[in-house]
């Protein structure tokens, strides 16, 4: 090889385009550590009902390390994202010297149970509210079910002037609701759009209007429904009302009566 001065002169070149390289390498590590690139501005956009300043001044002080080049965005989105209320965070850095994030918020849609709320995706988060929401049950997996019968359920209650206080789907995939006047709905496993259409087209032109006040709704026969006024208060026993179940053609029902570090803004 070491008479062979086309080979010698390829791999001194070789090594000599190595050298430069690992020397760029080093001084553009060097340039870019240097604290003359700080990150002095951090401002934050979204439409933010539940995350305030202060939890974001946290951020910055605890996670966001680094100046404008070497702050890890992985680690300073995953640190926003630990927020109860955010649900998408998105960071980028504008020369020379800020950092903007854009925080998407919850939107509480309901309660499940008494352990978490649900967005309007139908996705579980942990956070604490106290504005009055609706309260789902159901199994682990039906989640995503539940929240979106829930908007086809209330959109027909709305017609009767009824809202929802809690949806429950049982394990057999039977649906329950109860409304906010204490009216429990049972709706069963087939057809449950058109047996609570038929219902409320029902109680809209005739319960309603009559002022009769039903505390319980058995929507699963076939040919209609019954229905059972509340228990009287003091009962030692439900008290007894007539149902009866109804004909397709029929439009009626009869029911019974009832500093140093970077600073803070927000768009």
């Amino acid at each position: 090889m070491w008479d062979k001065p086309t080979w010698l002169n390829w791999l001194a070149n070789s090594l000599l385009a190595i050298s430069l390289v690992a020397m760029l390498y080093a001084a553009l590590f060097a340039v870019v550590h240097l604290p003359i690139f700080p990150l002095r501005e951090v401002v934050v956009e979204g439409q933010l009902n539940h995350i305030n300043r202060e939890q974001v001044k946290l951020i910055v002080a605890k996670h966001l390390k680094g100046n404008f080049f070497t702050l890890d965005l992985i680690k300073a989105r995953n640190a926003f994202k630990k927020l109860p209320w955010a649900r998408n965070v998105s960071l980028r850095r504008r020369w020379p010297d800020k950092l903007e994030v854009v925080i998407e918020e919850h939107q509480a849609l309901a309660r499940w149970g008494n352990v978490a709320l649900v967005n309007t995706h139908g996705e579980l988060f942990y956070a604490a509210t106290n504005k009055e929401l609706p309260v789902f049950l159901g199994p682990g997996d039906g989640v995503i079910e539940v929240a979106s019968q829930y908007m086809e359920v209330s959109k027909s209650l709305k017609m009767a002037d009824l809202t929802i206080a809690t949806l429950a789907l049982s394990p057999r995939r039977a649906w329950q609701v109860t409304t906010a006047n204490g009216m429990v709905i049972e709706l069963g496993r087939v057809d449950v759009a058109a047996r609570l259409d038929k219902f409320v087209r029902v109680y809209r032109h005739t319960i309603a209007s009559l002022n009769m006040k039903v505390g319980y709704a058995d929507l699963r026969y076939p040919n209609g429904f019954a229905v059972r006024k509340p228990v009287a208060a003091g009962a030692t026993r439900p008290a007894t009302a007539e149902t009866k179940s109804l004909s397709p053609n029929k439009q009626s029902s009869q029911a019974a009566k009832q500093s140093s570090q970077p600073s803070v803004k927000g768009r």
